[in-house]
């Protein structure tokens, strides 16, 4: 029997320094790690602007899923960690603005805080390819 997993690699992998990889495939899914508001080169995009972050994050999100064979039609769950929910309405429009009917399960959670101070956003998704 052969492995079927595989780790997901994107080069400049802004989450290298953190140990953390960007997804992994397992069988025709792909589980991505949480994406945040982070460029390419690791810097923090949209500081104090949370449709900024939205929108980098889901460059993210996109970046990670071609690299594993896939795109956001394809997302069956996402989980959404935000550091206030008062960003929930603008959570709501950024459903409509990414996703389309049928939309992905979703759990929305605050939290205390996300690994770096300026963040606000973090989404982790699930897929298939």
């Amino acid at each position: 029997m052969t492995d079927k997993r595989k780790v997901i690699k994107i080069d400049p992998d802004p989450l290298a320094p953190y140990a953390i990889a960007p997804g992994w495939r397992v069988g025709n899914m792909l589980f991505l790690s949480g994406q945040a508001a982070i460029d390419e080169a690791g810097n923090i995009v949209g500081a104090g602007d949370f449709d900024r972050q939205v929108a980098q994050v889901f460059i993210n999100i996109d970046r990670v899923l071609a690299a594993g064979g896939s795109d956001r039609k394809k997302i069956v769950k996402v989980t959404i960690y935000l550091t206030d929910m008062g960003f929930f309405p603008q959570i709501i429009e950024a459903r409509k603005r990414y996703f389309s009917e049928p939309y992905p399960a979703d759990t929305i959670v605050e939290v205390k805080a996300l690994a770096l101070p300026d963040l606000m956003v973090e989404i982790d998704v699930i897929a298939t390819i």
